[in-house]
């Protein structure tokens, strides 16, 4: 049996791309601001797998002199940065109109007809950060019972309850209403449930996040493998991202070590197929909230997790290690930037060494899960199973 599982550190960029200005971004890099505010950090089994030895980056300190696994960096060239549009990429898909955002709210006329829908008026309707306005508008909602709405720069159409106001379930009911709505003129790329509580005074997001975003519009590498006999296996956010389409297994996860052990256990099923995670927590606990210590924090949390994951391959087993977007958490601003993700591959059979160099597109990495698992190939990307195997 044989599977190939990817691991998205999602937001973890490595340097700006060639077009960055256009979206605000020169001079962002994850990765690298992150090593400027954490000296030392103890990272050693990126390290081992090439982090380091990435071509044109900002810590070639870092390199080993022997790596484990292949390394490379791969461009976006779809338009946008934001996570549906990252993680379609990398499944094969490739976007030109980038999905449209709200930098000043979305119309009254669509806040109109969602209150009406739902019985209820909504607070915010402005891009903010979530940790932010929960603090702002909380007292307010909590003595109201009105959600909480806002956006970001990327598309987006976010609802924000106290669970004990607005019980979970009523909140995805809510979300639910306002994906039907968001559609044509206002049409967004997801809408997401960011319930919290109030534990020992402090409004805290809980685990139980959900989003509903719209479904790909072709089939992509997860269709493909599943249609090839195969299983596969979505941890985390996967699933939603896309809208379940060509999944044929997910699990929720609490946070990344969760999200580790469960790709863990995955690995150790018997079955052939993609194991596809999203590791959330670099993104919305670090990135966003421009953290870059924590930030740091997490990726030696996780890096201390590569050997215990290095252990469950089987002989044929392929782990790659890759992200979606940038965020700079030394950004101006609190949203996703403009990146180049990185491209770790590991496996018993993988030539060690391996540089894979500058990839023209995030489809590379579906096109060679395809073709390791014997699928049929994505309408875009370059196989590299040749060069590694």
């Amino acid at each position: 049996m044989s599977k190939v599982v990817l691991i998205v550190a999602d937001s973890m960029g490595v340097g700006a791309l060639p077009d960055a200005a256009d979206y605000g971004d020169i001079g962002a890099d994850t990765f690298g601001h992150i090593l400027e505010k954490n000296r030392d950090p103890k990272i050693p089994n990126l390290k081992k797998l090439g982090i380091g030895n990435i071509d044109d980056v900002a810590w070639s300190d870092l390199a080993c002199a022997e790596p484990m696994g292949a390394f490379g960096k791969m461009a976006e060239i779809s338009r946008g940065k934001d996570t549906i549009t990252g993680h379609w990429e990398i499944a094969g898909i490739y976007t030109d109109t980038p999905f449209k955002t709200y930098p000043d709210g979305f119309p009254q006329s669509f806040i109109s007809e969602f209150e009406k829908n739902i019985g209820v008026g909504v607070l915010g309707n402005y891009p903010t950060s979530g940790t932010e306005v929960i603090e702002k508008l909380g007292p307010e909602h909590e003595a109201t019972g009105k959600p909480i709405v806002y956006t970001s720069a990327d598309s987006v159409f976010q609802i924000a309850a106290n669970i004990d106001v607005i019980p979970l379930q009523r909140l995805y009911e809510i979300c639910e209403e306002a994906r039907r709505l968001l559609v044509g003129d206002v049409a967004c790329g997801r809408v997401i449930a960011r319930p919290y509580v109030i534990k020992d005074g402090k409004r805290i997001r809980t685990s139980d996040r959900k989003d509903y975003a719209v479904s790909p519009p072709e089939d992509t590498v997860l269709d493909k493998i599943k249609q090839a006999g195969k299983t596969v296996y979505a941890v985390g956010k996967i699933s939603d991202i896309f809208n379940g389409k060509g999944v044929t297994k997910a699990v929720h996860t609490d946070n990344n070590m969760d999200g580790v052990d469960k790709t863990i256990e995955a690995l150790k099923m018997d079955f052939d197929g993609f194991v596809f995670t999203n590791l959330v927590d670099f993104d919305s606990q670090y990135g966003h909230r421009r953290d870059p210590v924590g930030y740091g924090k997490c990726i030696e949390e996780f890096d201390a997790r590569i050997p215990e994951i290095i252990k469950t391959l089987c002989d044929d087993d392929i782990l790659m290690i890759c992200a979606d977007h940038g965020n700079d958490p030394v950004h101006s601003g609190f949203d996703h930037t403009r990146e180049y993700v990185p491209l770790l591959v590991y496996g018993k059979k993988v030539k060690a060494g391996v540089n894979l160099g500058i990839r023209n597109s995030f489809a590379d990495i579906g096109a060679t899960a395809a073709d390791i698992l014997g699928a049929e190939q994505t309408n875009i990307g370059e196989s590299f199973k040749e060069v590694i195997l």
